[in-house]
């Protein structure tokens, strides 16, 4: 990491980030050429849980090349500052390098589908996802769903936190700050 004094090593903070974050980016190398795709994970058990069709490119390069990289970031605001160069933003990012394989045993598939929907629309549902329902569901293309979890050999946070006299909002202009010191 180029910028030491941005690394973030509070596990905790790290764990609650990839727990509340709702997208992320799976980087994968499809022969030379770099593939990115957006996904709604879960970060459980110490591994990302994605899941999507049994077919199709990800798939097909994830057979090839089962190294990946999992980026999840969010903007938290932007900062401004009378001096252009010194305008930032606040961040936080974490990379996760590791090795992405098909999920073959249908209860940690079932599993990881359920802290997904408990994820992205808790309490939605009154009881957990069963087995029946994953190992014979179909999309409206005729594909099954594969569980896809990453395993982490490396992983890195970086962060900028807000500083709050300095967050932009909407009608905020340089004349409100001339002689403000930050």
């Amino acid at each position: 990491m180029r910028r030491d004094m941005l690394e973030c090593k509070d596990e905790q903070k790290i764990n609650r980030f990839l727990q509340e974050a709702l997208t992320g980016f799976l980087g994968l190398t499809d022969g030379g050429e770099p593939y990115v795709v957006p996904l709604n994970f879960v970060w459980w058990n110490g591994c990302i849980y994605v899941h999507g069709a049994e077919e199709g490119r990800k798939i097909d390069i994830i057979h090839r090349n089962p190294r990946v990289c999992f980026t999840v970031s969010e903007h938290i605001g932007t900062m401004v500052h009378p001096v252009p160069a010194k305008t930032s933003t606040a961040y936080m990012s974490v990379m996760i390098f590791g090795t992405a394989e098909i999920v073959s045993d249908l209860k940690e598939a079932t599993r990881a589908l359920d802290q997904l929907l408990g994820k992205y629309v808790p309490g939605y549902f009154d009881r957990p996802l069963s087995e029946k329902h994953v190992s014979s569901y179909r999309s409206s293309a005729g594909s099954a769903t594969v569980v896809i979890k990453i395993v982490p050999d490396l992983i890195t946070a970086k962060e900028k936190p807000l500083e709050k006299e300095r967050k932009f909002y909407k009608g905020r202009t340089v004349r409100d700050d001339i002689g403000r010191v930050f």
